[in-house]
């Protein structure tokens, strides 16, 4: 009897020991300097205005075609929309093509508008080319198109329709990415693109002529739609451009600090 109490004593004993022994191996906590950082918030360069209260709630992105495609005829027509847009999947051509216009080229799967009507015309033969001034007109009635759009009323469908537009970014690939800042982005860079005029030279080492100044050919996609639109038309797009940063930038405006002047007790 006396030998089961010693074994149960030192059962419970060396339980006891091992329990210990593991508590004491437990890992400190870890520092919170040397826990992975949180993500960054997005530094909102551009933000949007808050959209005016709307009676029909917006759509799901997945449906927002007809919605889109809705407010692009009541800016422009039914004929002009099928004429000069892609209507499928409006929010991610859109989108893409933002997000593309400052780099050097646009997916043509995504491209919002149809290709430009007309043949691209030149003169020259073997490596000597140069692009004819003709080849502007093709792009007379995408200036004329967005000389027809009142800035006030797109800025305020853009900003109704803003949550889908910075979903499909999310989308895109950029979690952190803040869509109207792009758009800006994209704004200033095509403002920007130089103003030449005349015929350019330029090179065919394939299929396409692409430019023979190197300097002109690293340009972003939208500089060079810009170039090729001619001076003209240029001049007359950027200045449409500018009413729309204008009107699309958006300042909080500034809490007017109220300053207490002290009383002085003339008793």
């Amino acid at each position: 009897m006396w030998l089961v109490v010693v074994l149960v004593i030192g059962g419970i004993a060396a339980g006891f020991y091992f329990w210990q022994l593991k508590k004491d191996e437990t890992p400190p906590p870890v520092a919170e300097s040397t826990l992975p950082a949180a993500p960054p918030e997005p530094q909102i360069k551009h933000p949007i205005r808050e959209a005016p209260a709307s009676d029909e709630p917006l759509p799901l992105l997945e449906d927002s075609d007809g919605a889109l495609l809705g407010a692009l005829t009541g800016f422009f027509g039914q004929k002009a929309v099928q004429e000069f847009f892609e209507v499928k999947e409006l929010a991610r051509r859109f989108v893409v093509t933002v997000d593309n216009l400052p780099r050097q080229k646009v997916p043509l799967r995504y491209r919002l508008f149809k290709p430009v009507a007309g043949k691209f015309l030149v003169t020259g033969v073997g490596d000597d080319f140069l692009s004819k001034p003709e080849n502007h007109r093709r792009y007379n009635a995408y200036v004329l198109l967005t000389g027809a759009v009142d800035i006030k009323k797109l800025v305020a469908v853009y900003t109704r329709f803003y949550p889908l537009f910075q979903e499909e970014y999310v989308n895109l690939g950029y979690p952190q990415g803040y869509f109207n800042d792009r758009l800006v982005v994209a704004i200033d860079d095509m403002l920007a693109a130089p103003d030449i005029s005349g015929s350019i030279k330029l090179i065919r080492p394939k299929v396409l002529y692409l430019f023979a100044d190197p300097a002109l050919e690293e340009l972003s996609a939208g500089q060079k739609i810009m170039i090729r639109m001619g001076v003209e038309n240029a001049v007359r797009v950027k200045a449409r451009l500018r009413e729309f940063r204008k009107e699309l930038i958006y300042k909080a405006p500034k809490t007017e600090e109220t300053t207490t002047e002290p009383t002085t007790n003339k008793n």
